[in-house]
């Protein structure tokens, strides 16, 4: 990671069924598994959608995990990385996640097929690019 200031990384799920309930489930589980790495710890914040009337509460829309700068980091992306892949391991194989940098370039992850190397480049690559405008959209599996 080469930039000198901090990242953050927008992370969605989608159960492949269509089921916003469930989505929001699998968003809620990996946000208690991302809470407890020790390089994540006050890193991985909640992203609501906007309250309706009506509604007594906005539901869950993303989880926010910020990266900080240089071997920090490098240390967080290892961390998320290395639970995200752990994560995926227990969760029904028809799960995505969208991970979308500060600059809106999105990068969807499978479920069924993750490789962690590939996924490390990947992570590190949308943080590069966070400041780039990006247009483009890519798949890690």
């Amino acid at each position: 990671m080469t930039s000198a200031t901090s990242q953050q990384l927008r992370i969605r799920t989608d159960s492949g069924s269509g089921e916003t309930g469930r989505a929001a489930d699998e968003l809620r589980s990996l946000f208690d598994w991302l809470r407890h790495e020790d390089a994540l710890r006050g890193r991985v914040h909640v992203e609501h959608t906007p309250i309706s009337p009506g509604e007594m509460g906005g539901g869950l829309d993303a989880l926010v995990v910020a990266i900080g700068p240089g071997g920090v980091g490098a240390a967080a992306v290892g961390a998320l990385v290395g639970a995200l892949a752990t994560w995926f391991q227990h969760r029904r194989s028809d799960l995505r996640i969208t991970l979308t940098n500060e600059s809106g370039r999105t990068v969807e992850v499978d479920g069924k097929r993750v490789d962690v190397p590939v996924l490390v480049e990947v992570v590190e690559r949308l943080l590069a690019d966070g400041e780039a405008s990006g247009d483009e959209e890519g798949t890690a599996q």
